[in-house]
């Protein structure tokens, strides 16, 4: 121990930290384990955690801008921690994921919307169920439907539901009855299971095919506290297969018990309008019994109406009057402006009359000719000899056309 290498921390600490990054088995290692104390540092942006299983636990770290995970130590701290750089749940929690991811994909596409799901019918003549042909759910659905809808049709139409192909061969069955289009509808399901068991319910495509089913689809799939992607896109999610089959089919007595109420309140209706017939044809027959009282009512009708036709008519009588005084005293108004704008224009013209008169010309010194009857207005309408009048105000002067000369003058 005397001639021993001392060592200072930071040295042992580095030189470990050189062993294990230079481990070839512990560059690009994948570890398994559940995390606890998860940190963010706010300004870097890494993460610190602790990873552990029942026995034993490991400090990590995952830094912002790492490429690769590795195993190494801190030196100053003197710790052994893992560098990660890469984050995946393992089993059931890779498979929740996946669930969710598609849960929300399909739900933001309105695939789950409530407002498309239609609701079942009340009475059903054919049901078709999906599911394995040899499965235990099954005996229980047709138990459960030949015992409370003896009525109906069960259609089965077998599909793998669990492991490899299952989901693809579900979505063919279910497309299958519905395109025969005679069933009124669909129960796709299966018995219990862990999530690995009823992945095939959390498919894409099959969540797709019962979204596009033409026939109304009820999904019942394992228990009561499985949800799966097929539950959200069905028409109704049955918590069993024997929920399913219940909720399909109405319970035969009941229907029994309602159509007997039916046929009874029919019958009392049946009897009540019957009575009252009876009930008319009796007061008929009595007021044929007695004539003179028949005739009674009849007349006293005939009065009621002929004095209200009076009183109508005498009122139609004054209202017309009235309406004839208006339209006299209307009519007489729009005479009397007519016959005023009529003098008035009258007057008007007389006086452009008497202002245009002939006399009125004369009277200011002028005079009109005539010849044979004639208005004379120019020279070239006479020749010598010819008679000529010419009339003034106050008189008329003869007198005979002499030569051309005169005439020119």
């Amino acid at each position: 121990m005397l001639n021993a290498t001392v060592l200072t921390v930071t040295q042992l600490n580095r030189y470990v930290k050189s062993l294990l990054d230079s481990d070839q088995h512990l560059q690009g290692v994948l570890v398994q384990g559940e995390i606890s104390n998860f940190t963010r540092h706010y300004k870097s942006g890494h993460c610190y955690f602790t990873l552990k299983d029942g026995q034993a636990a490991v400090k990590a770290v995952m830094f912002r801008g790492n490429a690769s995970g590795s195993v190494s130590l801190y030196e100053r701290d003197g710790s052994y921690q893992l560098y990660v750089t890469d984050l995946q749940p393992d089993g059931v929690g890779a498979l929740y994921l996946a669930y969710e991811q598609l849960k929300n994909k399909l739900a933001k596409e309105g695939l789950f919307d409530q407002a498309r799901k239609r609701p079942l019918p009340a009475y059903p003549q054919r049901i078709g169920i999906v599911t394995s042909q040899g499965a235990a759910a099954l005996q229980d659905m047709l138990n459960i439907l030949s015992r409370r809808w003896p009525v109906a049709t069960v259609v089965l139409c077998p599909a793998k539901v669990q492991g490899e192909g299952a989901a693809a061969s579900i979505g063919a069955a279910l497309r299958a009855l519905d395109a025969r289009g005679g069933c009124d509808v669909i129960i796709v399901g299966r018995g219990g299971g862990s999530m690995e068991d009823l992945w095939a319910f959390n498919d894409e495509a099959l969540a797709r095919t019962i979204a596009a089913s033409a026939t109304p689809v009820v999904s019942a799939v394992g228990h009561e506290t499985d949800f799966t992607i097929a539950d959200f896109a069905a028409d109704l999610r049955a918590p069993t297969p024997s929920a399913a089959a219940e909720l399909v089919a109405p319970k035969w007595e009941d229907v029994r018990y309602g159509l007997d109420a039916l046929a009874g309140r029919c019958q009392q209706l049946a009897l009540d309008r019957l009575e009252g017939w009876a009930r008319r044809l009796r007061q008929a027959e009595a007021r044929l019994a007695t004539p003179r009282g028949l005739l009674e009512q009849q007349a006293q009708r005939v009065a009621f109406l002929a004095g209200a036709a009076r009183e109508r008519t005498a009122r139609r009588l004054w209202e017309a009057r009235v309406e004839l005084d208006r339209l006299d005293r209307e009519a007489r108004d729009r005479m009397g402006q007519k016959l005023e704008q009529a003098a008035g224009r009258l007057e008007r013209l007389a006086a452009l009359a008497q202002e245009r008169s002939p006399m009125t010309v004369l009277s200011r010194g002028y005079a009109l000719a005539f010849s044979r009857g004639r208005a004379v207005t120019s020279a070239g309408q006479v020749r010598p000899g010819d008679p000529l009048e010419t009339r003034v105000r106050d008189g008329v002067i003869f007198s005979q056309v002499t030569g051309g000369e005169e005439r020119q003058e």
